[in-house]
């Protein structure tokens, strides 16, 4: 095979498109115009940190088109775009798209000509020209996704084969029993062939094709070199735990949040990860019979069904994180050393936890696959680069949040300034510029 062809098949499992390179630009220490960091934070000796946009709404999604452009998915506004100057600072910002509901999900195709956004009940396409970054052609792609608790919906373009698409659905409550069946449409990630999408679009609850379910709520999921997903996903609230007749508040430290090697999308299907029956433990003292971090447990164990079921049924997660961190996104960089992850925050847990971002080491094993470093059994499994100054002093409910930023989007800048993180904290979006020194 020629040289030329082996770019092109690796540019596409990397998401990347061979026929542009996006100038490097500095890393700037402030920019003017932009406000203060408006809440206190403290950063990992080995990064810096900088604002470089705010007096934004709610910022879910950071991506990049193949001119360097930065495409931000602001929930409910819309869909801006921001161009770059010599001095790496914004010099322009405009509405690509205002309103429709739009409210999280958002990806290009690796030629960057084909964009997605979606509200809570549809997914949208449009031809898109990153030369004069205008829209045309909007199309109408999945349509009826469930309302519900959470109404985020991730859109993801596989990038080894563009013509499908991942569109997760959360569940519509703390505790979904229906979405044990794959049918209801929720808690689950779906896969979608763009060359037939049918007149008026897809419906969601009885058409594409299933990547996996029991996911309570698979917010992120990016894929690494080889094509295969990694999801976080956020998991239940207020738990209790029946166990020898008694029952017991396990809520402050179980169940763990998740780190799920979801597989490869051109070839897996149907995967179970537990929900509604099963979770993750973060803290074995919580339990008596010896269940270890990152294993199965249900609430109620019995005869019939119990933590030995979900263990042998149920797809474990790889990692765990400390319960109600709240993962939100989470992305590779350029070698998949590092998966990073933003931790939205907890809204139920004293003292409060999250709010801040994770670097989880990866490598790569003898057969090519990529593996956190860390064993399955964990607690230490990432280092924080940044986060509040008091994670334990953070207040938050949904959006609203009194004294700490919520971070959301996580994208690494073509560009080289470093790892773009959002916040969308309903005080204020912001997004900064996460820049390790070395």
């Amino acid at each position: 095979m020629r040289l030329s062809n082996l770019l092109a098949v690796a540019a596409a499992l990397l998401g990347a498109d061979v026929h542009a390179e996006v100038a490097k630009l500095p890393l700037p220490k402030s920019c003017s115009g932009v406000p203060n960091m408006r809440y206190q934070y403290t950063i990992n000796s080995a990064w810096t940190v900088m604002k470089i946009a705010g007096s934004l709404k709610q910022v879910r999604t950071i991506i990049w088109d193949t001119e360097g452009n930065m495409l931000v998915q602001q929930n409910t506004r819309g869909i801006s775009v921001h161009t770059f100057g010599a001095d790496g600072c914004i010099n322009s910002t405009n509405m690509l798209i205002s309103g429709g509901g739009l409210n999280h999900g958002l990806d290009l195709t690796p030629d960057g000509k084909t964009l997605y956004g979606s509200s809570e009940t549809t997914l949208y396409s449009w031809a898109y020209d990153p030369l004069t970054r205008q829209i045309s052609n909007q199309k109408t792609v999945v349509k009826g996704m469930s309302t519900g608790v959470h109404s985020s919906r991730t859109v993801k373009v596989v990038p080894g084969q563009p013509n499908l698409v991942l569109l997760q659905v959360g569940s519509n409550s703390n505790l979904d029993m229906a979405a044990q069946q794959p049918s209801t449409g929720r808690a689950c990630i779906k896969v979608f062939d763009i060359d037939k999408v049918p007149s008026g679009g897809y419906s969601y609850n009885t058409q594409g094709e299933m990547f996996g379910y029991g996911l309570r709520n698979e917010i992120g999921f990016v894929p690494d070199p080889n094509g295969v997903f990694w999801g976080v996903e956020n998991s239940g609230d207020d738990f209790t735990r029946t166990e020898n007749g008694q029952r017991r508040d396990i809520h402050t430290n179980n169940p763990a949040e998740k780190l799920n090697n979801l597989g490869d999308p051109r070839t897996v299907r149907n995967a179970w990860y537990g929900y509604p029956t099963c979770f993750s433990v973060w803290d074995p003292s919580s339990f008596t019979n010896g269940l270890k971090t990152g294993q199965h447990f249900v609430i109620a164990p019995n005869s019939s069904y119990n933590d030995a079921t979900c263990n042998g049924k149920a797809i474990a997660p790889r990692l765990t994180f400390q319960a109600h961190s709240a993962p939100i996104w989470n992305t590779f960089d350029d070698e998949a050393k590092n998966m990073y992850i933003t931790f939205h925050g907890s809204w139920n847990r004293q003292p409060p936890t999250g709010f801040k971002v994770v670097q989880v080491p990866f490598t790569r094993l003898a057969d090519g696959s990529y593996d956190p470093v860390a064993p399955a059994d964990s607690r230490t499994g990432y280092t924080d680069i940044f986060s509040a100054t008091n994670p334990g002093s953070c207040t938050a409910n949904g959006l609203t949040m009194s004294n700490c930023f919520r971070l959301t989007a996580a994208s690494w800048d073509p560009a080289g300034r470093g790892l773009f993180v959002g916040s969308d904290s309903s005080a204020e979006g912001e997004i900064y510029i996460l820049s390790p020194k070395s």
